[in-house]
This record gives structure tokens, C-alpha cells and sequence, in this order.
């Protein structure tokens, strides 16, 4: 994980609303010569894209009785893995089980990191209670115990730069070995009690004595090295997530050789007792074996989707935020694609996508950044930053960006060079989730605060549109004119008519509403809505990473 966003939301989330039975429209006129009629109802939910487990996975160990852990930050769940099936089942849970990295100690003691919540946290065995060890520690990412002492040590990555050692008691303030390194992430210590891992700002691999911070590199020959681990034979195995590369590295010489090539976006590794190198990949939901002698490469686990949430139809193809990655869906078939993943291209962690005639936008909340693509090609134009929170974004015919802002409670028009001229079109919105251009020109948001409104661009007047909705998120508009809006509290898509805002369930019992962890919005993976022209509806599944397809009964 890269930047962590703190906010604080100006109203409170509505309570659930009941549903009742409403007329809605029958149908507008659409372009062509038969325009789609509003269906009695909709048939079951059916899997275009299949649930996986995890929502990104991180840091890997083997713990003394030979289970595979992985952590994830996104789904704040420690993970137990089946190493000969894949099977997955969650080992800690959320927000106590939150897991950048995990380490296991001499005696088989747990420790690892809660990265966004800024806390060191440890077990000594399955049955004896989470303690936290340190905390306030922004961006706690790596971590591992010496086994000859069972001293432990943790760095900060990206929300810090620095190495600490941490008091297994949890009764000292955690000792300063060194800063400003450069990114020291996924590291080890080795049997002489240095400290082995890679530098991720400066594409080396280095070790480090505890005593006293002094830094020595091994090899320089990577691009962007996110791990590494001792194998007990002088050699250390490396991750680069921008190549996909799993490499060994030789500790007398330095010398550097790859073994096996992977995905990009793999986030670390753990080797177990017979030398099998365990290696995760955050934007596949996967976990890899790697034959260590061959380089032969098995798939444990794997999803067709990481952490899916913003949804946009484009003619056949569904675009699909991905959060570790931006993919496109084919609406028939299922079939996903790459086409940007983290660490292998600019993308920074989007979490909502919007469509102009000419662009794709891409909003991260969590790095305040609008990334712009080529609608044509989908290859990079422009990042915007400087964003507070965007939670969604518009590009639009004039050149102009619309962004809606968490952060300030706005909705912003960004404009000229590098889009540096913002201009508020709507402030004081209620915690504003997603947004959409609707048919007459207008925007129409969703608010946490339970209100489906239109927002008028020319004058910034605020309609509501329907409110006391339970948790509404994602939202798209029918080709007759409807609203269907996802209400994540309440696990529902519903309908809701232009005019009156009269409503009515599509439906319910979904797997949507991931709770969040401390310091996260509570729609911090917003449910993705889309519909067809045929007037059929996609939804992104936040609890499980599937993607739901409801056909019109007609």
C-alpha cells in the first residue's frame, strides 16, 4: 500500500429505509425504433465474474505448524492457505486482523503490522490474546523477529521511512535504528542478525546492522524490489512487483539471477522448510509456489478480481476499478483483461471510473489522485493530484474534469493546464460516494447520509431525489429513465423513479457493504452499478470480489 487518506465525514449515515412497492415509469423514448420498456422485475443474480478470496493479499508466513498465513490491509483479515489446495479461511479477523506482513517468532509467536491503523500487533499462540506491541507508527509495514534473541524489528514504507525495534513486551517506546533509507520494505533477519531486504525507492538490495544503522548493498539491479527472504544457503530471493520477477541473489558476490518470471504486482514472499518459495501478487488475489532448483511455478489460489468498485458499461465491455489493477470485463462472457496493474504502469490504486467522449477517469481517494486515460486505447494521458478524496470523477466535452470530493464535501469542476483552475460547482454535501451524468445533463450523486440528489451544473442548485437510503453508493441510470442505486447497509439494489422518487428492490441479500477498518470511510470500497442498453444491471460484489449480472424479465 502506498498513501493512507484520514477523513472525517460530515453527517451521520441514515438509518435502513423500508422498501415498498412504487410506480415507476414505463419507458422514455430512446434512440433507434423500439425503446427499452421498464421490466415487471428482475430475474436472480447471476456470476459474470466469480467470487475469490482476500481483497489484495500482502504479506506471507509459514508458521510453526506449517500453515500458510496472508495478510491483506483492504479486507483487514489475517488468511489461513491451504499450501496443496488453495482452500482459504480467515485465520484473524477483521479490523484485529488487518496484515500488511507477518512474522513468526522462535517459539512460534505471531507478530505483524496493521499498516493503515499504524500499530504493531502479537500473539504468542493461537489461544492467548492480541496485544498491540507499538502504535502510532503510520505505514508499519514490514516485519520479522531475530530467532537466535527474539528481539523484533519493523520498518515504515511510504507513510514514513525508518526501522525500528520493537519491545516484545510492550512496555518500551520502540527503538530508532535508522531513517530516510529509501523504503526498506519486506526484509528478514539472517542467522548473524543483520538485516536482509530491499530498498523500494532505490532498486537495491541491502542488509542492515540493527546495532548501530549502518547499510550495506548487496546489488543494485532492480527495478522496483518489494521483498526478499533467506534461504539458509547463502542465498537470497528477491521480488521485483514492477517486472514480476522472482530473482536469487548470491551473498558473497552480490551476483543477481532470475528464476522464474511472474505477473507483476507481487507483494511478497515466504519459503518454506523443503525451499518451496511462496511468492503473493496483490492485484491477482493469488499465491504462487515456485519450485526454488527449477523454476517451475504452480497457482495455489487466484481471482479473476482483486478489490472490485467503480463500474462503467462501454458497449460490450464492463470497466472495472479494480483498486490493484483497472480491467475490462466482457459483458457476455466474463472474460477479464489486464489493463493497467499496480507497480507496472502509472495507476494509483483507482477506486471509482467515469467515461467522457474522449477519456476514462480514474479516482483514488486514496492518493487524491484523477488519472486520465485514452478512452480509445487506454493508455495514459495525465495524473491529476491534489485532490481531498476523490471519490469519483467525469471528464467532460469541454476538456473539463468534474470531481467529486470526500474530503470537502464538493463537487469541483477542474480546468486549463494540468487541470489547476477548480472552480465548487456544490459544497456541503453529505459524505458523496459516486456519481453519474445523467440523460437531461444534470449530475445525480449519491450521499452516506442516506439521499440520492441532482446536482444542476449551471447553477449548482441541489435536488433530492430520494433519501433515508441505506448506505447508497454506486448508481447507474436505466434506459427509461430510472435510478438504480446500490444500498450497501442494507445489502439491496433498488430503483428509484425520476420524477417522485418512488422505489422499488431489484434485490436483496447481496454481497455488498465491506465493513471498513479505523480511520476508513465507511464506503471506502464503493459497490459498482451499472446498466446495459438492454436494461440489464452489473454490480460489483465488495464481499466476496465477484461481479453479478440481473437480467430484465420481460
Amino acid at each position: 500500500m502506498v498513501v493512507r487518506f484520514h477523513c472525517v465525514l460530515a453527517a451521520t449515515v441514515a438509518a435502513l429505509a423500508t422498501l415498498s412497492a412504487c410506480t415507476l415509469p414505463a419507458a422514455i423514448t430512446t434512440p433507434g425504433p423500439k425503446p427499452v420498456e421498464r421490466p415487471p422485475s428482475w430475474a436472480a443474480p447471476q456470476v459474470l465474474v466469480p467470487a475469490s478470496s482476500f481483497h489484495g493479499v500482502h504479506g506471507l508466513a509459514i508458521d510453526a505448524q506449517g500453515r500458510l498465513l496472508a495478510g491483506t490491509v483492504v479486507g483487514n483479515n489475517m488468511w489461513q492457505v491451504d499450501r496443496r489446495t488453495g482452500d482459504a479461511k480467515v485465520f484473524i479477523a477483521a479490523p484485529e486482523g488487518q496484515s500488511d506482513d507477518i512474522a513468526v517468532g522462535p517459539k512460534g509467536e505471531l507478530a505483524w503490522t496493521s499498516y493503515l491503523q499504524g500499530l504493531v500487533r502479537y500473539r504468542e499462540s493461537d489461544a492467548a490474546p492480541i496485544r498491540v506491541l507499538a502504535k502510532d507508527l503510520p505505514g508499519i509495514n514490514s516485519i520479522d523477529f531475530d530467532r537466535r534473541t527474539g528481539k523484533l524489528y519493523a520498518s515504515q514504507v511510504f507513510l514514513g521511512d525508518a526501522l525500528w525495534e520493537i519491545d516484545v513486551a510492550g512496555v518500551a517506546a520502540p527503538r530508532l535504528i535508522a531513517k530516510d533509507l529509501g523504503g526498506f520494505n519486506g526484509f528478514e533477519v539472517g542467522p548473524d542478525g543483520l538485516l536482509y531486504g530491499p530498498l523500494w525507492f532505490k532498486g537495491q538490495v541491502v542488509k542492515i546492522d540493527p546495532a548501530d544503522g549502518r547499510l550495506t548493498v548487496l546489488n543494485s539491479e532492480f527495478k522496483t524490489p518489494a521483498a526478499a527472504n533467506l534461504d539458509g544457503k547463502g542465498h537470497l530471493w528477491v521480488i521485483d512487483t514492477r517486472t514480476g520477477e522472482l530473482c536469487r541473489v548470491d551473498l558473497a558476490s552480490g551476483r543477481r539471477s532470475v528464476v522464474a518470471t511472474l505477473s507483476t504486482a507481487i507483494d511478497n514472499l515466504a519459503i518454506a522448510p523443503d525451499g518451496t518459495v511462496y511468492v503473493s501478487n496483490m492485484a491477482d488475489n493469488g499465491i504462487q509456489a515456485v519450485d526454488p532448483a527449477t523454476g517451475r511455478v504452480t497457482q495455489v489460489t487466484r481471482g479473476k478480481l482483486a478489490v472490485p468498485s467503480g463500474l462503467k458499461v462501454d458497449g460490450g465491455t464492463l470497466w472495472v476499478a479494480d483498486v490493484f489493477g483497472f480491467r475490462g470485463v466482457d459483458m457476455l462472457t466474463g472474460d477479464v483483461r489486464d489493463v493497467h496493474r499496480m507497480q507496472a504502469s502509472e495507476l494509483e490504486y483507482p477506486f471509482a471510473v467515469g467515461l467522457g467522449s474522449r477519456t476514462i477517469a480514474l479516482a483514488s481517494w486514496f492518493t487524491g489522485t484523477v488519472q486520465l486515460l485514452d478512452r480509445a486505447t487506454q493508455r495514459h494521458v495525465e495524473m491529476v493530484h491534489g485532490f481531498k478524496a476523490p471519490v469519483d470523477a467525469i471528464p467532460m466535452d469541454d476538456g473539463s474534469l468534474l470531481v467529486l470530493e470526500l474530503g470537502t464535501g464538493s463537487l469541483l469542476r477542474a480546468s486549463g493546464e494540468h487541470f489547476k483552475t477548480r472552480v465548487v460547482v456544490a459544497k456541503d454535501l453529505a459524505g458523496p460516494v459516486q456519481m453519474i451524468l445523467a440523460r437531461d445533463g444534470a449530475v445525480v450523486l449519491t450521499e452516506a447520509a442516506g439521499n440520492l440528489v441532482r446536482i444542476d451544473l449551471a447553477t449548482g442548485a441541489r435536488k433530492v431525489l430520494a433519501d433515508k437510503l441505506a448506505m447508497p453508493e454506486g448508481l447507474a441510470q436505466t434506459p427509461w429513465g430510472s435510478f438504480v442505486v446500490a444500498e450497501s447497509q442494507a445489502r439491496r439494489l433498488t430503483e428509484i423513479g425520476p420524477a417522485h422518487g418512488a422505489r422499488r428492490s431489484v434485490a436483496e441479500h447481496l454481497p455488498i457493504g465491506l465493513e471498513p477498518g479505523p480511520g476508513m470511510p465507511p464506503f471506502y470500497v464503493a459497490t459498482g452499478v451499472a446498466v446495459a442498453a438492454d436494461g440489464s444491471i452489473y454490480m460489483t460484489a465488495d464481499r466476496n470480489n465477484a461481479l453479478l449480472r440481473f437480467w430484465p424479465n420481460r
